[in-house]
């Protein structure tokens, strides 16, 4: 396995290996220094064309904690900005021996462009691409969900999961989807119908509008950010009316099971899909799914640059 583009490329073997890998490199962060020598003299590129901060950063502290050098590359400030395409960019970084392009694109399918033209010999991990999907992140989450949630053999299977929100726009939701149910969670999207992608009874989970009524019985609950910046139009009343019948706030946690989490890919916008409080409490995992993202990272670099095992590709 070469890159990374999509959670439905990977089996069940290939996810268990990448979460196994993620929880060995946590055990760095008690180390007093941090770093493994793995990927010494590898060369990772971050190619960002939209903004981001939390999975840049993620990436950039991930490949340094593994020795490689990093290059920070985004798309305003470089000749990207003038109009440089895809193409000579990634013409660019093979002439600079990139041994590994992290890419976060506006364009659903960028990263497979990227990755299937004859541009580049490089590994290509998809950061995130347009609405399409956003691997690495399902992966976080589902380390942050076993870590909390799974059986004594580190197995999701039968574990419920509520995906709530704005799904339509969401490349975190469906790249959760294909990896949750590959790893045997049964997972429930509940958006209002405007929020919901045309064919989405093919994505094999169950669907529901009404966020009340599944609420009680989900073990986790993900919510995501009404991505204002992507819509040309209005999906729903008003901002109001989506917090009142979408939102999580104190009262509907009240209803979840004392063990259950709550989950959000961020940022967050506080008072609409979730509120302050509910942002700030305990079993709200936002500030860990950061911290394993690294980790998460760092065993995606590790297995795809130091060569995933054969079992497993």
């Amino acid at each position: 396995m070469k890159h990374l583009l999509s959670t439905a490329d990977l089996s069940l073997e290939d996810a268990v290996l990448i979460l196994d890998t993620a929880a060995e490199m946590a055990l760095l962060t008690d180390r007093e220094v941090k770093k493994l020598p793995t990927l010494r003299g590898r060369t990772v590129v971050n190619l960002f064309f939209e903004d981001s901060t939390r999975t840049r950063i993620s990436f950039e502290v991930a490949a340094k904690r593994l020795s490689a050098d990093v290059i920070n590359f985004a798309a305003k400030g470089s000749s990207i900005s003038k109009g440089e395409s895809l193409k000579d960019t990634a013409l660019t970084l093979q002439a600079m021996g990139a041994d590994a392009v992290v890419v976060r694109h506006p364009s659903s399918g960028a990263p497979y462009r990227l990755a299937h033209a004859d541009w580049i010999d490089a590994t290509v991990i998809n950061a995130g691409d347009g609405t399409h999907e956003h691997p690495t992140q399902a992966l976080l989450d589902a380390y942050t969900l076993r870590a909390h949630l799974a059986g004594p053999t580190g197995s999701l299977r039968g574990v419920r999961v509520a995906i709530v929100g704005d799904v339509l726009h969401s490349r975190v939701a469906r790249s959760n989807v294909h990896l949750l149910q590959t790893l045997g969670a049964k997972v429930t999207l509940v958006a209002p119908p405007t929020l919901l992608p045309i064919g989405v009874e093919q994505w094999g989970c169950a669907v529901s509008y009404d966020f009340d009524e599944v609420l009680a019985d989900q073990d986790a609950v993900m919510m995501l950010r009404v991505q204002g910046e992507r819509m040309n139009q209005a999906f729903f009343p008003s901002t109001l009316e989506y917090s009142r019948l979408y939102g999580l706030d104190t009262p509907r946690m009240a209803t979840m099971g004392t063990n259950s989490i709550v989950l959000h890919p961020g940022p967050m916008n506080r008072g609409m899909e979730i509120s302050a409080d509910v942002a700030d409490d305990p079993r709200s995992l936002m500030v860990e799914q950061v911290t394993n993202g690294v980790h998460v990272r760092m065993a995606v670099l590790y297995l795809l640059l130091g060569g995933m095992k054969e079992s497993a590709s």
